[in-house]
């Protein structure tokens, strides 16, 4: 079976750089894991008033309060069936910043009905958006958020996006250094710049079997 994020670009998956392809083309089927190390060049976040929001999500892992630069980073992206029978794909961020580190979590499941993958934020799975996927010129990949629904037990509603940020995701291989970058920027409309970072890592590929409890959610939602 084709990984979760083949299954969303189709045949686009096929421009990909052929190291991004390998990345992600991490799934159940092929029982590997990837983990990448590198350095993030910039943490960064916005004005004065973001920081509140940013400590607020930071509570269940979502985006990271702090600033810094050439902040170690790690992120592990484990494929596994949830207790909902669905494979999903962990992209768990930590940040090595100087007073403590930091996890931005998310987990990815690919819903057929929207030709999709669906990302989970945080550590109980209450906040999704639906995630458009492209390939650029150069092979790279850009991903672009959509709106954000908000799941607490029996409540569900769409989040205003006077309250949320757009994100995009630029991930390419720059085969000058052999490594991967990443340039991520989260931005509300009406605010301005909210958070962000960017920089260089490698990759390791690891068996798939036995993904540490420490990466999975707290909660599996199955709205979607």
């Amino acid at each position: 079976m084709n990984s979760i994020f083949q299954r969303a670009l189709g045949r686009d998956f096929g421009r990909l750089h052929p190291e991004l392809r390998r990345r992600l083309g991490v799934g159940v089927a092929g029982g590997q894991a990837c983990i990448g190390n590198g350095v993030m060049d910039r943490v960064w976040h916005g004005a004065p008033f973001t920081r509140p929001f940013l400590a607020l999500g930071s509570r269940r892992n979502i985006l990271v309060p702090e600033t810094g630069r050439a902040v170690p980073f790690v992120i592990e992206n484990y494929p596994y069936i949830d207790s909902h029978g669905r494979e999903t794909v962990t992209f768990v961020r930590t940040f090595q910043l100087p007073r403590r580190p930091r996890r931005f979590d998310a987990t990815m499941i690919y819903n057929s009905a929207r030709g999709c993958v669906v990302d989970y934020l945080g550590t109980h799975q209450h906040l999704a958006t639906d995630l458009l996927f492209e390939v650029d010129e150069r092979g790279g990949l850009v991903i672009r958020s959509g709106e954000y629904r908000f799941r607490e037990g029996p409540l569900a509603f769409r989040v205003p996006d006077l309250v949320t940020g757009a994100a995009t995701v630029r991930e390419s291989f720059d085969d000058e250094i052999g490594r991967f970058r990443i340039d991520v920027r989260v931005v509300n409309h009406r605010c301005g710049p909210l958070f962000g970072y960017h920089g260089t890592f490698t990759t390791r590929y690891v068996p798939a079997s036995g993904v540490p409890t420490t990466v999975k959610p707290r909660r599996e939602q199955a709205r979607r």
